[in-house]
């Protein structure tokens, strides 16, 4: 069972070179670099997408940081899609584990918070495309036979060591469920047509196991000219770092990739991230106390925000330092390496920085703010917080 070859072709105003380096700004690393490069040069259609799990609110790393990289893709001419995994989250017991309490609050609520969040990075949210994963699964026998042909074509044990694509650690005692949900996270890329999947780091391994089974599927989703599966790229954005101070100091030399991964802003630590629907209050407070010590700029997350989010967003970012003239006096930033520079140096206090980073995130927000503050969007969001489960 096959799909016939699809022509994908597509133009663009840019040049090739302009459309591969929007795409890949501000990223860790393009999984098929190379082979992106062709498509883009034979102006083939790139197909995204980028998923979402439906616990708690949706924060600033998911809204600002993912959705300014879905702003620089339709820039460069993708086909963009937010993928809301409502099976997912009901899989890995988000919300209590209640389907219809994932579909009916945090479904809307989370898709109000992405919409915001694209308006922040100068997007225009009409244009989102939203799947909702219940919706692709219905009634879906391909769907489902991928599940299984993906399932049969990978061993046990790394689905066991990929269940941290779901927040799990490896080697802990999970449910059966769990199993599945690295199989339909690939299956998932395979059945939408994707040929540009989009993630963070914590998700790379869903992307690695695609472009591994692909050529092994005896049901072929997305096929070239000569009838073989099209292995998907992968494009992994950064992580931004969670505000709590690190469990390990100093922060270890080995494994530093999965360190910060679980050093990750997260929606169900409150103290580590500033959620898209923060006051001004709380992101003052927040900021305040995050973990930010003079000098340190090799983990550091203050200065991770500054770099992704500050100076990572919108086209002429600059960071506003006010402070007293025997304390320095007030400077502008226009660049994240001037300022890096400055701390290393310790020209530049953390609390003068903290200020100044909690006044520009007040800033990018206040777009997400308006959105938020309708009163449909504003009586969900009062019904997210009381379901919302903390660790």
């Amino acid at each position: 069972m096959a799909k016939e070859a699809k022509s994908k072709k597509m133009t663009s105003g840019l040049s090739w070179e302009e459309r591969f380096n929007l795409i890949k700004r501000n990223t860790e690393e393009i999984i098929g670099e190379e082979e992106l490069k062709e498509l883009i040069k034979k102006g083939e259609k790139l197909k995204h997408y980028i998923g979402f799990e439906i616990s708690n609110k949706p924060h600033i790393g998911h809204g600002l940081v993912c959705m300014a990289k879905v702003k620089d893709f339709q820039d460069a001419g993708v086909d963009c899609s937010i993928f809301l995994a409502d099976w997912h989250s009901w899989i890995n017991d988000k919300l209590g584990g209640n389907m219809e309490t994932i579909q009916k609050i945090g479904v809307p609520y989370f898709k109000e918070c992405i919409k915001a969040a694209f308006k922040c990075v100068g997007g225009d949210s009409e244009k989102l495309k939203f799947v909702l994963g219940s919706q692709l699964y219905h009634n879906n026998d391909l769907y489902w036979l991928t599940v299984i042909d993906i399932s049969k074509n990978t061993s046990l044990s790394r689905m066991l060591r990929s269940i941290t694509i779901a927040g799990r650690k490896e080697g802990e005692t999970v449910d059966f469920a769990k199993l599945i949900y690295p199989p339909m996270q690939v299956a998932d890329i395979f059945i939408q047509d994707i040929n540009m999947a989009h993630a963070g780091m914590d998700q790379r391994k869903a992307q690695v196991i695609a472009r591994d089974v692909a050529d092994k599927l005896s049901f072929k989703i997305v096929c070239d000219a000569e009838g073989n599966q099209i292995k998907p790229c992968a494009v992994h954005g950064h992580l931004v770092l969670g505000l709590q101070k690190p469990t390990t100091w100093p922060v270890p030399k080995e494994n530093l990739q999965d360190f910060r991964a679980e050093m990750k802003m997260s929606k169900s630590i409150p103290s580590s991230a500033v959620y898209m629907d923060d006051s001004p209050e709380e992101i003052k407070t927040k900021v305040n106390k995050a973990f930010c010590l003079e000098g340190e700029i090799d983990y550091n997350p203050i200065l991770d925000w500054c770099k992704y989010i500050v100076f990572g967003i919108g086209k002429n970012p600059k960071l506003d330092i006010r402070r007293p003239e025997k304390f320095g006096g007030n400077k502008s930033y226009s660049s994240y390496e001037e300022l890096e520079k400055d701390f290393a140096e310790k020209k530049l206090h953390p609390m003068d920085l903290k200020a100044a980073v909690a006044e520009k995130i007040i800033e990018i927000l206040k777009p997400a703010t308006e959105h938020l503050n309708q009163p449909k969007i504003k009586k969900l969001k009062e019904e997210m917080e009381k379901l919302i489960i903390t660790r």
